[in-house]
C-alpha cells in the first residue's frame, strides 16, 4: 500500500496571499511579518496563522494581537476569508483527483491519497507527489508538503518534517533514523498534556515510546497508550475512507462596532448589512438554510443570543434580516451593544428548490433580483448597489466580511490531548 499525505504550508496565509496577489496587491505578505487573525480590528483578536518572517518574532498561532503586536510593531493583518479557503481547498483536491479516485479530505487544507493502483499509470510514488507539488504551485500559488508511506500515519509524519514545499518519505525502514529521534510532542495524538506524563517518565522522544514497555505505557495512558505506543511504531491500519467534500455547517458574518449601539433603529441597520453578506455567501454556495441565529454581546462583555427553526427554507437576504429583526426584538432588552452576528445553518444544497405555500408572495422575483444584484457585485464592487435604506446614513451597506469558518473538517480533533487536526 502507497499513502501520500499532502498538507498546504500555512494554508489560511498562503491562500489569502495568492489571492491578493491575483487580485494585484503588489507584495506578497508570505515574505513579510504577517499574521490572518480573526479579528484584525480587535486587539483581543487571536492569530490563526503567520508567515515565516513573523515566526522569527516569536509570534505564536494562538496568541493575541496584542501580544503579537508588542513583537513586531509592523505586523500586518489580515481577516480570515472561509469561503476563499474552500476555493482553494477545493482547486486542490481537483488536482489530487488527477492521480487517484481514492482521496480522504481530512480537513480544509489536508487530504490523504491512497497511491497504491495509480503505481501502474503514474510509476514512482515519490516522482508522483514531486508533480503534483509543482502542479498545485504553478497552478494555485501555493505550496505544499507530502508526505510519501506504507499507511496514513507515516505518510502524515512525513509531511510534518521540513516545510515548506516539500516532499519526505517515512518508509517502514526509516522509521529509526527519521521518527523516533524526534521530541514526543511530534508524534501525531500526542498533545500536551499527554506529552508531560511520558516526560515524567523520561520518555522523552518518539523512539523512547517505540522502545518502551507496551503495558507500562497503557497502565499510564490506558487505551490511549496503546494507540501512541502503535503510532510511535509506525503501526496504522486504518483505510482512506473517501469523501469528496468538507461540510460546511453555516455561515455567519458578525461585527465589533467601535461604538455602543442603544437604538434599536441604528440595531437594526447594523442586521440589515450583516444579511446582506450572509445571503450573498449562501447563495454563492447555492445552499438554502432553515435555521437564523442572532449573537449579541454587549459593552460589558455579556454575551447571549437567540434562534429559530424556520419550516422552510430560504437564502434570501430580505428573509434573513427579518428574521434575525424578530429575534432582536425578542431578546434585546436595550442594553449597550458591542457585537452583533447574525448566522445561519441546517443547510441544505437543494438552491433550486420547490416553492411552498409557506413561501411568500414575490419570492420567484425576488430570487431573481438577488442573482443579478449578486452578479454585478462580483463583476463591479460589493458597493455598486446599495439599498436604499443606507442613504444619508452613516452605516456602512454592507459589513462584517469575515465567515466564520464553520466546517465539518474530516476527521479532525479539537481536544487538545488528542494533539492538533493539522
Amino acid at each position: 500500500m502507497i499513502i501520500m499525505h499532502i498538507d498546504a504550508n500555512s494554508a489560511y496565509l498562503s491562500w489569502t496571499a495568492a489571492d491578493m496577489l491575483e487580485n494585484g496587491y503588489d507584495i506578497d505578505i508570505r515574505n513579510i511579518p504577517s499574521a490572518i487573525a480573526g479579528d484584525p480590528d480587535n486587539r483581543h483578536g487571536i492569530i490563526l496563522t503567520k508567515s515565516t518572517p513573523a515566526k522569527r518574532y516569536g509570534i505564536k498561532t494562538g496568541e493575541s494581537l496584542l501580544e503579537a503586536r508588542r513583537k513586531c510593531p509592523d505586523l500586518k493583518v489580515f481577516p480570515p476569508d472561509y469561503d476563499l479557503y474552500m476555493r482553494c481547498s477545493n482547486a486542490m483536491y481537483d488536482i489530487l483527483c488527477r492521480y487517484s479516485p481514492a482521496i480522504q479530505r481530512y480537513s480544509v487544507d489536508e487530504c490523504f491519497l491512497d497511491y497504491t493502483r495509480s503505481t501502474l499509470k503514474f510509476g514512482d510514488p515519490v516522482k508522483a507527489a514531486y508533480e503534483i507539488k509543482e502542479a498545485v504551485k504553478e497552478e494555485l500559488g501555493f505550496t505544499v508538503n507530502i508526505g510519501v508511506s506504507t499507511n496514513k500515519l507515516l505518510a502524515k509524519m512525513a509531511s510534518e518534517l521540513k516545510k515548506p514545499d516539500m516532499v519526505h518519505t517515512i518508509f517502514p525502514c526509516e522509521i529509526e533514523k527519521k521518527m523516533w529521534p524526534l521530541d514526543i510532542s511530534e508524534l501525531f495524538m500526542v498533545g500536551r498534556a499527554t506529552a508531560g506524563k511520558l516526560k515524567a517518565v523520561n520518555i522523552n522522544t518518539i523512539g523512547d515510546l517505540a522502545n518502551a514497555d507496551r503495558a507500562l505505557i497503557k497502565a499510564l495512558l490506558k487505551s490511549h497508550g496503546e494507540l501512541v505506543w502503535e503510532y510511535a511504531n509506525g503501526m496504522d491500519g486504518s483505510p482512506v475512507v473517501l469523501n469528496e467534500a468538507i461540510v460546511q455547517k453555516g455561515v455567519g458574518n458578525s461585527i465589533t462596532v467601535p461604538y455602543d449601539v442603544l437604538d434599536m433603529k441604528e440595531a437594526r441597520e447594523v442586521l440589515l448589512a450583516l444579511s446582506e453578506r450572509v445571503g450573498m455567501r449562501l447563495r454563492a454556495i447555492r445552499c438554502i438554510s432553515s435555521l437564523v441565529s442572532l449573537h449579541l454581546r454587549t459593552s460589558e462583555l455579556w454575551g447571549y443570543g437567540h434562534q429559530v427553526q424556520l419550516q422552510r427554507y430560504t437564502d434570501s437576504t430580505s428573509d434573513i434580516y427579518d428574521i434575525a429583526c424578530g429575534l432582536l426584538e425578542e431578546c434585546w432588552k436595550g442594553e449597550s451593544l458591542r457585537q452583533i452576528g447574525v448566522s445561519v445553518s441546517h443547510l441544505s444544497g437543494n438552491a433550486d428548490r420547490q416553492l411552498t405555500i409557506f413561501d411568500r408572495e414575490g419570492l420567484e422575483k425576488e430570487e431573481r433580483l438577488n442573482k443579478t444584484v449578486d452578479a454585478i457585485r462580483r463583476e463591479f464592487g460589493e458597493r455598486v448597489i446599495e439599498r436604499a435604506v443606507f442613504a444619508n446614513t452613516e452605516t456602512d451597506p454592507i459589513q462584517g466580511g469575515v465567515n466564520d469558518g464553520n466546517y465539518l473538517m474530516m476527521g479532525g480533533y479539537k481536544n487538545e490531548d488528542l494533539g492538533a487536526s493539522h
